[in-house]
């Protein structure tokens, strides 16, 4: 395939996902997408199922039964129909019906505490998590207001060690471009407490004021949503950040009368771990949306 060829499907593809996870609320029209797109619906369906492994519609499908089933349990003051109109759903029937499909249970069962098994079950699909004796109890966040953040990324799929890889070839681009100021940002489209860590949604972002110097196209470039954040400084090694985001999630954030968005959630790295040779240990400040 053409170098030129491989960047426009790979901007099609991940403009697409973009689009999803920003319109997660409305019904997704994708003889529209495709006409903004340029593309036809035909070519874009394929594009993006070469790129993602999946069709369009598996993908809404899965971020929004994935989006509902986190705002059911950190949205405590808005009912389940709330939440179904929240993630795209207009009949609340039809949200339950895929809910149980997906997650074995109904939202309500869900809710009043069937995630629990659900997300033990998760954390133990990494044996550093479940070693991790970690304590976050103390930590107190910042409440901040954040601006709208752009930045070059790489998509990556899954959460676990292999991130390293993707860091990687982010490290070699900023290298290559002789970036002296920049920032690293790991963005989280999907809660990995209560989602499978193989499906999870990973972005690693390079935000830097660098543009003219810049040479090459070929990382595409994201915008990180503004708003209103819970700050956290975290400090822990490989495994405590799994543990520590189901903490926020489950602890954290049902106490604290303030519920998420659906915004993702997103970390800085003051020390990004995967890349710091025989050194498990990072620092980050994480960033969760949230509104009172």
């Amino acid at each position: 395939m053409k170098k030129e060829t491989l960047k426009k499907r790979t901007r099609i593809a991940n403009d697409i996902m973009y689009y999803i996870y920003t319109h997660i609320e409305i019904d997704i029209n994708l003889e529209t997408l495709s006409k903004d797109l340029g593309v036809s619906r035909f070519h874009m369906q394929r594009i993006f199922k070469e790129v993602f492994g999946r069709n369009i519609y598996e993908s809404i499908k899965s971020i929004r039964l994935q989006k509902a089933s986190n705002l059911l349990l950190t949205n405590r003051y808005s009912t389940i129909t709330e939440i179904a109109n929240m993630c795209g759903y207009s009949s609340q029937s039809s949200f339950i019906r895929v809910f149980k499909e997906r997650f074995h249970m109904t939202p309500k069962k869900w809710r009043q505490g069937g995630y629990k098994a659900y997300s033990k079950k998760i954390l133990q699909q990494s044996p550093r998590a479940v070693q991790s004796t970690a304590d976050f109890s103390k930590i107190e966040p910042e409440i901040v207001k954040q601006p709208l953040l752009e930045s070059y990324y790489i998509r990556h799929r899954g959460y676990g060690e292999n991130i390293k890889q993707t860091w990687q070839k982010l490290q070699t681009w900023i290298f290559s471009n002789n970036l002296t100021e920049h920032e690293q940002i790991a963005l989280f489209h999907d809660n990995p407490a209560i989602t499978p860590l193989k499906e999870c949604e990973y972005v690693a972002c390079v935000k830097t004021d660098q543009v003219p110097k810049i040479t090459g196209d070929r990382l595409p470039r994201f915008k990180i949503s503004d708003g209103v954040y819970a700050r956290f400084d975290v400090r822990g090694r490989h495994g405590d950040l799994l543990k520590f985001i189901r903490w926020v999630y489950h602890e954290w954030l049902p106490a604290s009368e303030y519920e998420t968005t659906t915004k993702p959630s997103y970390v800085i790295y003051k020390k990004n771990s995967y890349l710091s040779k025989n050194d498990p240990e990072f620092h980050i400040c994480f960033y969760l949306s949230i509104k009172f």
